[in-house]
């Protein structure tokens, strides 16, 4: 094992980042250095002692992706000794984990790690947070020296205004004008600082959601309006425009930050379970309860709760839910203690809220509480001049991770992507990049899906949104022959969970004839 560990520290790629990769597994070394070798140099040591030794040489790394369990000293001891020290406190630290508990992601982060990755690990990831990282390492190190840089100008400029006010105490003009531009260079360090930190923030909260569409500028507009505050956000959109996408995004941007955002997708839990995930239960609380669980509600104090498709919440539980959202508190399936949290709630529905008030399945007052700042995801068919910009984004993506290489996208593939409706909108468009890319055999992209029902071809007269999601998940049932999940099925080719399409089904009555 020895050997491995040390044949690996030779695989550096001169002029590039350095990687420090601190794990007690040699395969897990080799993974890693066989991931990041191309694109950066790359160290590995195989127990925290040697870790710091490494970080503590004349050439320290510029980030470290550390193992949390390994032997002797563990990952949060490495961290804990590298945030105390003034030379290694800002290497950017992200820890790999089997472990996905949120008190230990929290513990990480409270001792001054950047990220979290959870093994078994995605490449892509890792290569993503790796990158953003280092960028968001080089904003900080240039915000730090511009603050140097103008605080030492500011020093300076100050003892010649002390010399200047001790030799000439009559000059009042003179003093008045060194003062304000004083008070200038001040205001011009505050101004770089709050400029970079919107750059950190830009990079960190919107790389995901692509596009340069009228539409998308104003989401992205009130999601920085919105952001800052703890007002509830009702986001509206079909089904894979990425409403999850601007929650995060508003999450990302709020004083929250710090803190994970707690998700539930209200379609895919079932009736009787719903409860007791949002509210947690007591031990003894119902048949299987074995022990006590908290609910998503306790574990996002402090910080933000995304409640996904809040359309398909049971009714008896809206009242649950409003009493949170107007007095912050709640008791647990079988308890009378009162539980008091403070939470930023966060909505997503693809339905017409108003239209299920009316039919009876949604409370009136709960619609009113959380409609405050509501947020409308616009259609891809509506962006469609955004197209070319999320192609090139998946693109690269599927084909990284496929091993692939896609060079020349084709005028006719990109006039029959813009040409078609998109009813399942940006997931729908992703899935059927993923089949073009996996189709194409040399450098130029291929479609393998026909696409042909351009968005200008449909039947002018006005549907309901329940009424095209129906026929168009019938049509592709039809066209996988009702197979809901596994490979080529309805599911797949919709980007949806195997419950989730179950579930869609059985609310718009679709059944096979």
């Amino acid at each position: 094992m020895r050997n491995i560990v040390n044949h690996m520290d030779e695989l550096n790629v001169t002029g590039r980042a350095t990687i420090l990769v601190v794990d007690d597994m040699p395969e897990n070394l080799t993974l890693m250095s066989s991931l990041l070798k191309d694109d950066y140099k790359v160290k590995v040591a195989n127990g925290g002692e040697k870790a710091l030794k490494i970080v503590a040489s004349d050439s320290p790394p510029d980030l470290i992706l550390l193992d949390v369990m390994m032997p002797g000293m563990d990952g949060y001891e490495v961290c804990r000794r590298l945030k105390c020290d003034p030379g290694t406190m800002n290497i950017p630290v992200i820890f790999l984990t089997a472990r996905v508990e949120v008190d230990d992601e929290k513990k990480g982060l409270e001792l001054g790690a950047v990220d979290y990755i959870t093994k078994p690990i995605s490449p892509p990831i890792v290569m993503a947070r790796v990158k953003n990282h280092l960028a968001l390492k080089a904003m900080a190190e240039s915000l730090r020296d511009k603050n140097d840089f103008l605080e030492l100008k500011v020093a300076r400029r100050t003892d010649e205004l002390f010399v200047a006010l001790k030799e000439a105490e009559n000059r009042k003009d003179s003093a008045e004008a060194s003062l304000a531009e004083i008070k200038k260079l001040k205001e011009q360090l505050e101004g770089e600082r709050a400029y970079l930190q919107e750059e950190i923030k830009l990079e960190n909260n919107y790389e995901n959601i692509i596009g340069q569409s009228d539409a998308l500028k104003y989401v992205l507009f009130k999601v920085g309006q919105i952001a800052a505050s703890n007002t509830t956000v009702l986001v509206h959109g079909e089904t894979g425009t990425g409403k999850e996408l601007v929650a995060r995004a508003i999450h990302s941007s709020s004083l929250r930050k710090n803190r994970s955002l707690v998700k539930v997708n209200c379609a895919t839990l079932p009736a009787n379970l719903i409860e007791s995930e949002l509210f947690g239960h007591e031990k003894g609380s119902f048949t299987g309860s074995y022990a006590k669980h908290l609910g998503r509600f306790e574990i996002a104090n402090g910080a933000t709760l995304f409640l996904d498709e809040i359309g398909e919440l049971p009714l008896e539980l809206q009242a649950k839910l409003l009493r949170v959202l107007q007095d912050g508190e709640f008791e647990r399936v079988g308890s009378s203690q009162t539980i008091k949290v403070d939470v930023r709630i966060i909505v997503a529905t693809n339905r017409n809220l108003e239209e299920e008030v009316r039919k009876g399945r949604f409370r009136e007052d709960l619609l009113y509480r959380l409609n405050i700042f509501p947020i409308t995801m616009p259609p891809l068919r509506d962006r469609l001049g955004d197209i070319p910009l999320l192609v090139d984004f998946y693109v690269k993506k599927i084909e990284k991770r496929l091993g692939k290489a896609i060079e020349i996208i084709p005028e006719n593939v990109m006039d029959a992507l813009q040409g078609y409706h998109w009813p399942g909108n940006v997931r729908e468009l992703e899935n059927v990049l993923e089949r073009a890319v996996i189709n194409s055999s040399g450098p130029k992209l291929r479609l393998v899906d026909e696409l042909t029902k351009p968005f200008k071809d449909l039947n002018t007269s006005p549907k309901s949104l329940q009424t095209v999601e129906r026929e168009y998940i019938i049509q592709v049932l039809e066209q996988t022959r009702w197979k809901i999940s596994g490979k080529n099925s309805a599911a797949e080719i919709l980007g949806l969970d195997r419950s989730t399409l179950r579930a869609r089904m059985r609310k718009l009555n679709i059944e096979k004839t």
